[in-house]
């Protein structure tokens, strides 16, 4: 069994993207600049943005977190992500989710401008993407295909069991593990809360990637012997014995299934580190094809 070590693979990307920005700066050229919109105050946004913020800093990126409060209007937020978009300084942004109940969610994706999206979550970069075709891939899931790459793990031919259905993590993993190409050429079953029997196909699985958010859910008699393990979840949950009165843990059964898996990622340090280091990724792609249109 080995790690697919997030942690270790999103450092590696962090380091490569600031020798990129170093080159940039010696030739004289703007470094990219991510912006981060947060409305609320909500403990794990926070934190995740702030998060962000820092790898910024670290790898050389300017960074703008445009703070809202919890009682912002849909208006007020359409009128903030306009401005954003029309920054010429700004290469990307995101709007970081969940938002209040008064703002509709759909709404602020489709205001993104798809030039800045570089969540990957605009109807057009998710189009592009489905048709293969070059654009912004949802950070999740492209951290998970450069773990997949980067360990050089087998996946034409094989079977994905794909556990979710999220326009987040399920629907687009299922989608990119299918297509021509490496990682992809696998055969993917998409599962989610409402299929019937779901052990009898996880059992089938070659890989399986899990974004349901339920701790523990898959169990090591769900799985085969080799199996490679993709656990996307991550779940607080309540422990007074825990400093912090929780602890992280995955959809996943770590300690009996990681017996049986030949790869699987551990929850926290897989899958969560390599999220931000692609919208990172992402934040440079959007500043080289701003450049090219200069």
């Amino acid at each position: 069994m080995e790690i697919l070590d997030g942690k270790k693979i999103s450092n590696d990307i962090k380091a490569e993207i600031k020798a990129e920005v170093d080159k940039m700066k010696e030739r004289g050229e703007k470094v990219p600049h991510l912006a981060a919109v947060l409305v609320g105050n909500d403990g794990a946004s926070l934190t995740y943005v702030g998060s962000k913020v820092r790898s910024c800093q670290r790898i050389g990126f300017e960074s703008t977190l445009v703070q809202m409060p919890n009682t912002t209007s849909e208006i007020e937020l359409l009128k903030k992500i306009e401005e954003l978009n029309e920054n010429d300084d700004i290469d990307g942004f995101i709007v970081q989710l969940p938002l209040p109940p008064q703002i509709d969610e759909q709404k602020v994706l489709l205001a993104v401008h798809p030039d800045k999206d570089v969540d990957g979550f605009h109807p057009m970069n998710f189009g592009k993407m489905a048709l293969d075709m070059s654009t912004f891939i949802p950070a999740t899931p492209f951290g998970i295909l450069e773990l997949l790459d980067r360990y050089q793990v087998e996946t034409q031919g094989k079977h994905t069991v794909v556990i979710g259905r999220s326009h987040i993590v399920g629907r687009p993993m299922s989608i990119l593990m299918g297509r021509k190409g490496f990682p992809g050429n696998s055969t993917v079953t998409l599962t989610h809360s409402r299929t019937k029997n779901i052990s009898q196909i996880t059992t089938q699985a070659d890989i399986i990637i899990s974004a349901l958010g339920v701790p523990g859910f898959l169990k090591a008699e769900m799985v085969k012997d080799d199996v490679v393990i993709i656990d996307v979840g991550i779940t607080r949950v309540p422990d007074e014995t825990k400093e912090k009165g929780y602890y992280i843990t995955g959809d996943v059964d770590f300690e009996n299934v990681s017996k049986k898996a030949s790869y699987i990622t551990p929850v926290p340090g897989g899958v969560g580190p390599m999220t931000i280091a692609m919208l990172l990724k992402n934040t440079l792609l959007a500043r080289e094809r701003h450049r090219s249109k200069e």
